[in-house]
């Protein structure tokens, strides 16, 4: 117990984002658990493809007029380096997730099922943009559509 009190209270926030309460971090908060060996990294050009398939991903959610709004008063640079952590970590890039649940972190957005099918269009065309083959486009969005049921509010 006063090992978790000690490391919440050295959480320190990464330059340029914006502060947050402290939290527990745990990779079981990125919301699926890594694939096994190195097929899917490789897939998805290293740990240098996932950083540009998640930059790529928030510069897309941006502009795209059906979810734009709720990037809106976010921290993009958090969210940008906790996308990277995240599909990194799944990936078994060797990366640890240090963002809250997918339920505390995306509590109160907002989100709805048409939210989430336009991010994943979105997710899709930034893969398929780094060029990651099909098969393991459709490997990687059937580990993240769980998360589906902690992001959207009923």
């Amino acid at each position: 117990m006063v090992l978790l009190a000690l490391a919440l209270a050295l959480q320190t926030t990464p330059p340029g984002e914006d502060p947050v309460d402290p939290y527990p971090h745990s990779n079981a908060n990125a919301g699926a658990t890594p694939f096994k060996g190195s097929a899917m990294l490789v897939a998805f050009h290293g740990r240098a493809g996932v950083d540009r398939i998640a930059d790529d991903l928030v510069t897309r959610i941006k502009i795209d007029p059906r979810i734009a709004d709720i990037l809106k008063g976010q921290d993009e640079v958090r969210l940008r380096r906790l996308l990277k952590e995240q599909f990194c970590y799944i990936l078994n890039g060797g990366c640890g997730y240090s963002g809250r649940t997918m339920r505390e972190g995306h509590k109160n957005l907002g989100l709805q099922t048409a939210d989430v099918g336009a991010l994943v269009e979105d997710l899709q065309a930034a893969m398929r943009k780094e060029g990651v083959p099909f098969a393991a486009q459709n490997r990687f969005l059937a580990k993240l559509a769980p998360i589906k049921r902690d992001a959207v509010e009923r």
